[in-house]
């Protein structure tokens, strides 16, 4: 039974079917998902509760103890680690990679249920988890800065204004803004002053709570008309709380201003962020599961424009940090590399072929198959990635084997006398159980990735598929349109037709082909010396491998660097906002550097701690981001010390 044989005889069809996959891959190709890496989902989730004023051991003991027991024992759970600071406790909860998020996340809501009765009767807020990535990096990082406007200003026009519309992009996932909090009014009271009047904390408190009731008015009623009370007694800003009437003493009224200071502020004074110097809010973005970054920030960079004419005039919105320019160059090269990978996969098969006409046969057959891996890699929910660009780089090697075969064993044939259509049905009856074979034999290799666990597992899987599915492409190609093309394009020559560029490469091969017979027959008269040979090079391997260093990726420099600083529990946030100005201006100072954002505390971290995002020149104006680091560094000591 001949396989190939209803496609040699409907040579329309094949050729339709081979364009309907390569238009199917080309159409996937355009909707695939681009990332430097496959997604992977890590079923983490995180645990915060807040309970303000407390200090950080009183969070461990009274609140982060009481939700560990509960929540370790929730099966599946890999590792629980928790920090506490003041006012704030936050509990990771690392679970196996193939347990479900979203049933992870009811369980994690049944055992914070169940610890509530444990935790303390002041806290303001049940303890809340979300379900985190933490290999997500954010996709660009965006700052509001002004010259006349408060932090507090900009973060109610970054918080109400354009993190709202951010959120709305698709491919957006989460916005979270920082480096402030909403505007309030601070009152700071005088307890001499206080005391002096006998006026205890909680009537000031039931002063400033009256104020700021929003009750309704009531209406005035004439006949038949009726006008209603729309008038607003909320107090908003400092100067409307000054003259709020506290007490009578001796006939006299004792007012808010007698006995505090009252300021307009921020509700959370220990939060600070900076962009290049500048009193900053920081607005990061990150993308939602599978979206396309290129496309993402593309999005957001069009909005641009109706963001800043939404904000007040006087506030910047800017660009911090963005991922695609280095993800657009890998993506870039890896896409280059592929190319020149059919090109040359071509060149060789045409200069040992040494005919247009056959040559014309893999160089369909790898495209085809390269492409129409782009259409299961669409089903299957895969991403444009290093890895999976990487697989169909390999693949190339790979995809044109078969077709290879196929059109040689079809060049014997016609080369000793029979007629194209014979020869190609012959060829494919005959090689077809090895072209077969072959593809099983490649795929069983990348078999046990398939079946690895773990993180390795989960990143490579998508490499093994996408090169597996490449191969089986190019199996369906060499049995259908392979086998076609030979009985359609192949001619018989004669030897009077062939070129000068024929003979003189076959004089070249003849040449090759005594070289290496003389070499064998050496190796097979000096069969001791071989085995040494082979014996060095076996140990050879085993030693550089012990020697080679190694990791899980390759060092990438991509032009980004994210800095974390964290001080001593006694350190004021004051103190380490100073620090971090001049961390920001050390680092700023650096010929390397580009922009520098920061946050100081706030709700990224606890009040003693920072963090940076530093964005590097283009790596033709400065030195790889390792020295940039290690000139860095001794400075870094030398402040933090």
């Amino acid at each position: 039974m001949n396989l190939s044989a209803p496609f040699v005889a409907r040579p329309v069809a094949t050729t339709l079917l081979a364009i309907g996959l390569t238009l199917a891959g080309a159409v996937a190709f355009t909707q695939l998902p681009v990332s430097p890496l496959p997604q992977v989902d890590f079923p983490v989730i995180s645990v915060t509760a807040q309970l303000p004023g407390a200090d950080p051991e009183t969070m461990a003991s009274t609140v982060a103890t009481p939700l560990e027991r509960q929540l370790g024992r929730i099966a599946g759970v890999n590792e629980i680690t928790s920090s506490s600071s003041l006012g704030s406790s936050r509990i990771t909860l690392q679970f196996d990679l193939s347990r479900n998020i979203n049933d992870a996340a009811t369980e994690v809501q049944s055992a914070i249920n169940a610890a509530r009765s444990q935790l303390p009767t002041g806290m303001p807020n049940n303890p809340t988890y979300r379900k985190v990535n933490p290999a997500d990096a954010p996709i660009m990082v965006m700052t509001l800065t002004s010259d006349t406007m408060s932090r507090g200003q900009m973060y109610d026009a970054a918080s109400t204004i354009v993190a709202q519309k951010l959120s709305q992009v698709r491919g957006v996932g989460q916005v979270t803004v920082g480096g402030s909090s909403l505007p309030a009014v601070r009152v700071e009271l005088n307890p001499a002053a206080l005391n002096a009047y006998g006026i205890a904390l909680g009537e000031v408190r039931a002063a400033l709570a009256s104020t700021n009731a929003n009750r309704p008015k009531g209406l005035v009623e004439d006949g038949e008309k009726v006008w209603w009370i729309y008038a607003n007694d909320q107090a908003r800003e400092a100067a409307e709380y000054l003259p709020l009437v506290l007490s009578y003493r001796n006939g006299a009224a004792v007012r808010l201003q007698d006995v505090a200071e009252v300021v307009d502020s921020v509700q959370d004074i220990r939060n600070a962020g900076e962009a290049n110097g500048r009193p900053a809010v920081l607005i990061i973005i990150y993308r939602e599961p599978n979206a396309n970054i290129l496309e993402t920030v593309q999005r957001i960079r069009d909005l641009k424009p109706f963001l800043q004419a939404s904000i007040p005039a006087a506030a910047d919105l800017g660009e911090a940090m963005e991922r695609t320019s280095t993800i657009r160059g890998s993506l870039a090269e890896v896409e280059k590399t592929l190319l020149i990978a059919v090109v040359l996969v071509i060149l060789v098969v045409f200069v040992f072929l040494r005919r247009v006409r056959a040559t014309l046969i893999p160089a369909a057959a790898v495209p085809v198959s390269i492409v129409a891996t782009f259409g299961f890699m669409y089903l299957a929910g895969f991403s444009l990635n290093n890895l999976s660009l990487m697989a169909l780089i390999v693949a190339t090697g790979f995809v044109v084997d078969d077709a290879i075969v196929v059109l040689e064993n079809a060049t014997r044939h016609i080369e000793a006398g029979m007629e194209p259509m014979a020869a190609a049905l012959l060829s494919a009856r005959e090689v077809g159980f090895t072209v077969l074979s072959m593809s099983v034999s490649l795929i069983a290799v990348f078999i046990p990735i398939l079946f690895m666990g773990d993180i390795v597992g989960r990143f490579f899987r998508e490499f093994a598929v996408t090169l597996s599915v490449a191969i089986l492409v190019s199996l369906l190609v060499s049995l259908t349109l392979t086998p076609m093309m030979c009985a359609r394009l192949l001619r018989r020559h004669a030897q009077r037709e062939q070129g000068v560029f024929f003979r003189t490469s076959e004089q070249v091969f003849d040449t090759v082909r005594a070289g290496y017979a003389r070499t064998l027959g050496w190796a097979l008269r000096h069969p001791l010396i071989v085995i040494l040979i082979l014996g060095a090079t076996v140990a050879l391997n085993v030693t550089l491998y012990y020697e080679i260093p190694k990791g899980f990726f390759p060092q990438q420099d991509t032009g980004r660097m994210v800095g974390f600083i964290r001080a001593d529990q006694a350190t004021s946030f004051q103190a380490m906002q100073a620090k971090m100005s001049q961390f920001v201006g050390m680092v700023r100072a650096d010929p390397a550097i580009e922009n520098v954002t920061a946050v100081t505390g706030g709700g990224f971290g606890a009040r003693n701690s920072g963090f940076m995002f530093v964005s590097l020149k283009p790596l033709a104006e400065r030195p790889s981001a390792g020295a940039v680091v290690a000139r860095l560094r001794p400075q870094l000591a030398k402040i933090a010390g």
